[in-house]
């Protein structure tokens, strides 16, 4: 892209994220890896056929770790979200075009609202199912009654939630990566563990 805006220095001191919003990014990052890598597995393959496949401790061991994993998202994403009220949006280095700005807000809000509301549903089907609601070896209050029409319909969309959370996770690496490696703009330096 031919623009002089691109000559614009790029490693400003105010033109990336507080350290510790960016340490939570990838945190959720690692998570959310985990946790949609997990739930697709168990979910194609169903309680018995995680079974079959990696035996009944294995399969026990992967439920235990999905639910925590949930669970630790929704509190980093509580403390990302007051960190990014704390801290605000530092400004671009380059200023984005107005179609980039939009669709990244878009995104990110989209983003920020179903990593907030998956969890909630996966620990709601999981209490209205009458399974145990699972941070590693604790069991967490159920918070609502069994119900287990209600758990089949929240699974259902806590599923389809996760795959969406997967399509704009795709389409926010995809413009990360559009910006690192054709506009070169620094947007990927906001976001980087290598600067304090």
């Amino acid at each position: 892209m031919a623009n002089h805006e691109l000559d614009t220095p790029l490693d400003g001191p105010l033109n990336h994220y507080a350290y510790a919003h960016r340490l939570l990014h990838w945190l959720i990052a690692v998570l959310v890896l985990f946790s949609l890598t997990s739930g697709t597995t168990l979910g194609a393959l169903g309680f018995e056929g995680s079974v079959e496949t990696f035996g009944r401790a294995t399969t026990d061991t992967i439920y235990t770790l999905h639910k925590t994993s949930g669970v630790t998202i929704l509190g980093l994403m509580i403390l990302r979200l007051g960190s990014r009220l704390a801290n605000g949006k530092p400004p671009y280095a380059v200023p984005l075009p107005t179609f980039h700005r939009l669709a990244s807000g878009l995104v990110h809000t989209l983003l920020y609202v179903l990593l907030f509301l998956m969890p909630i549903l996966g620990w709601l089907a999981t209490a209205t199912g009458d399974f145990p609601v699972q941070f590693f070896a604790w069991n967490l209050p159920r918070l609502v009654g069994v119900n287990e029409a209600l758990s089949e319909t929240l699974f259902v969309w806590h599923g389809r939630v996760g795959l969406t959370i997967l399509l704009l996770a795709c389409l926010h690496i995809a413009a990360a990566l559009y910006h690192w490696l054709i506009r070169k703009d620094g947007v990927m330096a906001r976001m980087s563990l290598l600067r304090r």
